[in-house]
């Protein structure tokens, strides 16, 4: 399967450095790790330089909800981020000034929730459930025909309640970038189950979407 076809994955929600190398080990092209203070798998700096001080390693992508522009930057310069994704009510012109990957999320509960995604020149988009008072994490999935077409004209990680069950079927209806998991393969908030993990991995090989 080329680069190209091949179906990436983005485990997200990475707390500490056992759950990063295992990811690693099984494939995940994108580690995602969450700096918005108050959600339940915030890590510090400090715990992020820990959590991924091993080499090689897939692209580091930080999480932020309405951080400063100046704030990220630091974190990408600090960490050697490799993307900066961004879960709030930032304007186009604060994702203009960040870089190397920048990856807007928009959380879907309909067609409207979409409305803005050509305002934003980012490499790519994330759809992610709409839950009122939650940025993401929820578990919970949302109607995957929304962003079928989106799919097919923007770079997109899909999230929202994915697990090693249902992680198939919303990969072939989409067909995205990449999928986006975190709560579908934990033991707890911030701890992967290696079973969960392995099976999520497992499950699209399977279905030769890896």
């Amino acid at each position: 399967m080329s680069d190209e076809s091949r179906l990436a994955v983005k485990v997200c929600g990475i707390t500490n450095r056992d759950d990063a190398e295992r990811a690693t080990v099984l494939g995940a092209d994108y580690l995602g790790t969450i700096f918005v203070p108050g959600t339940p798998r915030f890590i510090t700096r400090a715990q992020a330089k820990e959590a991924f001080d091993f080499a090689p390693r897939p692209k580091i992508i930080g999480v932020f909800a309405n951080a400063a522009v100046e704030e990220m930057r630091s974190a990408v310069d600090d960490l050697g981020l490799d993307g900066v994704q961004l879960h709030g009510d930032e304007p186009p012109e604060a994702c203009a000034q960040l870089s190397p990957i920048r990856i807007k999320v928009f959380r879907v509960r309909d067609a409207q929730s979409l409305a803005r995604v050509d305002d934003y020149a980012t490499e790519a988009v994330l759809c992610d459930t709409h839950q009122e008072g939650k940025l993401g994490g929820t578990g919970q999935a949302f109607d995957h025909d929304l962003v079928a077409t989106l799919a097919r004209r923007r770079r997109l990680f899909l999230s929202g309640g994915l697990n090693p069950d249902n992680v198939v079927a919303a990969a072939q209806r989409v067909r995205p970038h990449a999928v986006d998991v975190s709560s579908g393969v934990e033991a707890e908030p911030g701890r992967k189950d290696p079973e969960k993990l392995r099976n999520f991995f497992a499950r699209l090989a399977e279905a030769g979407l890896r």
